[in-house]
């Protein structure tokens, strides 16, 4: 994966956090604000209230993975939050819990069948 896809400076962060809408659900919270480019960037944030750095490591590295494979509408800043039951959570249901989250904000790509 490219690095452009990322969130990577924290004034980035902060403008999502500051400007952006925000959806919630018991695994995560997911805030987005329109960025103006031609390609979606997402960041994750995990706290070390969700456990040590292998837990927290290891919730990246699914959500990461959520987000690679679930084709987003271009033009958005997305970060996602993990909460504490997050580090217990399965794959299955984090993947349910970002699909339902991007699909309530209207970020998902849907594929368009022209006949």
């Amino acid at each position: 994966m490219r690095g452009d896809r990322f969130i990577t400076k924290p004034r980035e962060y902060a403008l999502v956090y500051e400007k952006g809408n925000s959806w919630v659900c018991e695994l995560v919270v997911m805030r987005a604000l329109p960025n103006e480019l031609t390609l979606s960037r997402y960041g994750i944030s995990v706290s070390k209230r969700i456990g040590k750095a292998v837990v927290r490591n290891k919730v990246k590295r699914r959500l990461r993975e959520i987000l690679r494979e679930v084709p987003l509408r271009p033009g958005w800043d997305i970060v996602v939050i993990a909460r504490p039951a997050a580090a217990s959570a399965e794959y299955a249901s984090l993947k349910r819990a970002i699909e339902d989250l991007l699909a309530r904000a209207h970020l998902v790509e849907t594929a368009s069948c022209t006949a």
